[in-house]
């Protein structure tokens, strides 16, 4: 299933070279002709006012490697994007200033911020394109740390329309979320070689254009496809804080001190800070110093409307509803970064969005339905795409193809020895076979990758099971099962052998142990979830982490604080980073949690809190996808699903794409890190 997988991503990317196992290195041997672009003309402007004599580069992202965490443009590991307009071009001049676009080429704005470039620059088939503007005048001075962008996206062939494009802080804010996975600053946008981090870099591109109307330079306040509403607000909100300083003369204003200070850039590094190097910043850091730059904002409204009061942090969140999500649990992420949602409320149904956020199930009309569907909760992606769905409500599997259609017959794959009800967890090995879980009757179910079962009449049972929960599966092969009313956790081989004893794992925290995540260690992260006292009730929760052998790697009560609150489920990013969602929060707006490979909580104390959606409640799932987007369900009323643009850092998907094919002896995978 793993080299069908190869061979589709590499035959939709044109790669040449493509090889099975791990993550996939793109060898091409034959040089792309170039493609003379369209023509491509704009505007840089701040607010209303044009932004005269700033320099234009048009760059590509590059595709050789990832960004240190450095921005020093002396740092050899630091890769810069790629210039594609050379002298050929009318009007350019290269850059001798030996900064960061030293030796590129660019263009000058006139008096009235145009620029324009003809066509003559050359780009290569599937590069992803945007534009730099740096310096230049709005009428207050020269400002040299005048920084702005604009995600265009794949490179355009000479037969394309021309492309006109406003370039200003509201398109700055929409490229920097957008790329914040793959960008150090503004000139240093890569990714490595392999066919997913290409799918990802292209997805993330395109998700820019759900943000911003690159034409006029206006926050979007719905999708382009009319199911997505965008905080509006809350872009125009960050475009009025680089404003703040892009109207003025420069670096030594109070404003862009506060700004580049507030960003932790400081001029400490080797490249001259400027805006979009902040935006990027403030993406990376959304909540550091969120009310010392809302003041920046506030005194600055170039772009109505804006928030009227500092959030609790600065994530930029999409809320997509419709194609049947009315109570949206369980979420995956395939490789081409399109997003599975289980709906667990009568009639059944799965629902497919694109990378961003466009319906994608049943023609766009609603969800996939049939199949055996019976209040489905848990999701799994396979290597060939397929989606595996465990049903809740009957003791069935459901396989749908990538393209909707039933591979698991009219009822399912009906599990042997088990209760009808308690359905709860759905994982893919890396050998192609499927571990669902039942609660009721505590038994675990092996099946082959074309529904067969391999664990015998009644399934796996024993190991302390009481109330099995979820499965993840770590790089040896073996499955990890959580026991929520036992306060324990099984790991269990796939010959049925419980490795954790007849008790599980035990202390470290757990306590109503729910959902469970493995990592690149083979080291295993547990959410736990529980309720404080009596009415009004108080909701709390942990995160503990046992090593591979099932030691406590989180002390005696796990990880506790920065805003858990009744955690339902948790998914790692490609840096080992821990994203949680939360079920209940004190307000009417979701929330999120993240945490450090080593337990320390990133998101402040609050945790990041997304958009009002009118419950105190609902996170259900979560899944970080290969842009480094954070897709969260809410399942109670109106079912949505929020996407928190850029938040993560981009990690191999589907999860089974970070599995080794061979197993390794200490469990230790690609699982939680970047494609």
């Amino acid at each position: 299933m793993r080299a069908g997988l190869i061979v589709l991503v590499c035959g939709l990317l044109g790669l040449v070279g493509c090889g099975g196992g791990g993550p996939i290195v793109s060898t091409v041997t034959q040089p792309i002709a170039p493609l003379p672009g369209a023509a491509l003309t704009g505007i840089v402007s701040s607010g209303s006012q044009p932004v005269v004599g700033a320099h234009v580069y048009l760059l590509a992202a590059n595709t050789t490697g990832y960004e240190s965490s450095s921005s020093s443009s002396t740092n050899a590991s630091v890769i810069p994007s790629v210039s594609v307009v050379g002298a050929a071009e009318p009007g350019t001049t290269q850059d001798t200033s030996g900064g960061a676009t030293n030796g590129d080429y660019y263009v000058t704005t006139g008096a009235n911020g145009q620029f324009s470039l003809t066509g003559d620059y050359a780009c290569s088939s599937g590069q992803q394109l945007y534009l730099y503007s740096l310096g230049g005048n709005t009428g207050s001075g020269v400002n040299s740390a005048a920084g702005l962008m604009a995600a265009l996206g794949s490179c355009p062939s000479s037969s394309s329309p021309a492309i006109s494009v406003t370039v200003n802080e509201v398109s700055t804010v929409a490229a920097a979320y957008a790329l914040a996975g793959f960008a150090t600053d503004a000139t240093h946008v890569s990714s490595s070689g392999t066919a997913l981090a290409q799918i990802g870099v292209a997805n993330a591109f395109a998700n820019a254009g759900n943000l911003v109307n690159l034409a006029t330079g206006t926050a979007l306040a719905t999708t382009p496809a009319g199911n997505g509403t965008v905080p509006q607000a809350e872009i125009n909100t960050l475009a009025n804080v680089l404003a703040s300083c892009v109207n003025t003369n420069g670096i030594g204003s109070g404003a862009c001190s506060t700004l580049f200070t507030d960003t932790g850039l400081g001029g400490s590094s080797a490249t001259a800070p400027d805006t979009a190097m902040a935006a990027i910043s403030i993406a990376h850091h959304p909540g550091a110093n969120v009310a010392s730059l809302y003041g920046l904002a506030a005194a600055n409204p170039s772009f109505a409307p804006g928030l009227t009061s500092a959030p609790n942090d600065l994530t930029v969140a999409l809320v997509l509803t419709s194609g049947g999500v009315n109570h949206a649990w369980g979420i995956a992420i395939d490789g081409s970064g399109n997003a599975w949602i289980a709906d667990a409320l009568l009639p059944s149904g799965v629902t497919e969005f694109s990378s961003s956020g466009a319906v994608l199930s049943d023609y766009g009309y609603g969800p996939y339905t049939r199949g055996g569907l019976d209040v489905p909760e848990i999701i799994a992606i396979d290597d060939s795409g397929d989606a595996w769905i465990s049903n809740s409500y009957d003791n069935t599997v459901t396989e749908f193809s990538n393209s909707g259609s039933i591979l698991s017959g009219t009822n399912g794959y009906v599990l042997p020895g088990a209760s009808g009800y308690g359905g709860s967890g759905v994982a893919i090995a890396g050998s192609g076979n499927a571990w669902t879980v039942n609660s009721t009757s505590n038994s675990i179910t092996l099946l082959s990758p074309t529904g067969s079962v391999l664990s015998g009449a009644n399934g796996f049972t024993g190991g302390g099971l009481d109330g099995a929960g979820s499965v993840a599966i770590d790089g040896s092969g073996d499955a990890w099962v959580t026991s929520y009313s036992g306060n324990s956790v099984a790991k269990v081989s796939p010959a049925g052998s419980f490795l954790s004893g007849a008790s599980g794992f035990t202390g470290g925290g757990l306590d109503s142990p729910w959902d469970i995540a493995i990592d690149g260690s083979g080291d295993a992260w547990i959410l736990n979830f529980w309720i404080i006292g009596t009415a009004p009730l108080s909701f709390g929760g942990s995160v503990t982490k046992l090593s591979n052998s099932g030691t406590s790697l989180s002390g005696t009560v796990g990880f506790t604080g920065g805003g858990l609150s009744y955690p339902q489920a948790l998914s790692i990013d490609g840096s080992g980073n821990v994203w949680v969602a939360n079920n209940y929060q004190a307000t009417t707006q979701l929330g999120v949690v993240e945490l450090s490979s080593s337990g320390t909580f990133l998101s402040g104390a609050n945790g990041y809190i997304g958009p009002s959606l009118g419950e105190t409640r609902g996170g259900g799932g979560i899944a970080v996808d290969g842009s480094g987007d954070v897709w969260v369900t809410s399942w109670l009323g109106v079912g949505f699903v929020v996407e928190f643009v850029g938040a993560a850092t981009p990690v191999i998907t589907p999860i089974v794409a970070g599995l080794p094919a061979t197993p390794t002896a200490d469990g230790s995978s690609n699982l939680g890190t970047r494609p």
